[in-house]
């Protein structure tokens, strides 16, 4: 990205993710944002849900963020930071691809696979950011069937 930007806390690099998920929002998608860091704070990439504005149901926010980033040799000493919980589809990328650490900027609007990641070595960091909170719920209460959707719900 040529950005040598060092995003330095966890309230930083969510920061940006949470940018892309106010991106999201403003073209008519699902707000949900990541970026992934390598672990001394450099941005590798970042991105958005975009499945609506893409019609295609593959790209969550955390894979916009993963795909944008790059190849990288390793990922073990990476940062996914993500706005909401990570859903399963998520939670196996940062798995089959060893990220080594994920934020998270709120999980009480969903609660994805966190848990199982922490049980598998994944180093998890929950904020539970209010602003982030408030903007999914809020978004989720607007919009129940998109959401149901977009998590694979009835």
């Amino acid at each position: 990205m040529g950005d040598e930007t060092r995003y330095e806390t966890d309230a930083a690099m969510l920061v940006v993710a949470a940018e892309e998920a106010r991106a999201g929002l403003a073209e008519g998608g699902i707000p949900i944002g990541a970026a992934l860091f390598t672990r001394d704070g450099r941005l590798l990439g970042r991105g958005h849900n975009r499945r609506v504005q893409h019609d295609d149901p593959s790209v969550h926010g955390e894979t916009d963020a993963f795909r944008n980033a790059g190849r990288q040799t390793s990922y073990r000493d990476t940062v996914m930071v993500t706005t909401l919980s990570p859903c399963w589809y998520c939670s196996g990328l940062v798995r089959q691809f060893g990220i080594g650490r994920v934020v998270v900027g709120d999980d009480r609007s969903f609660l994805g696979g966190q848990g199982w990641l922490a049980e598998n070595g994944v180093e998890v960091t929950v904020v539970n950011d209010p602003d982030l909170i408030e903007l999914m719920s809020t978004w989720i209460d607007e919009h129940p069937a998109l959401w149901n959707e977009d998590i694979g719900e009835d």
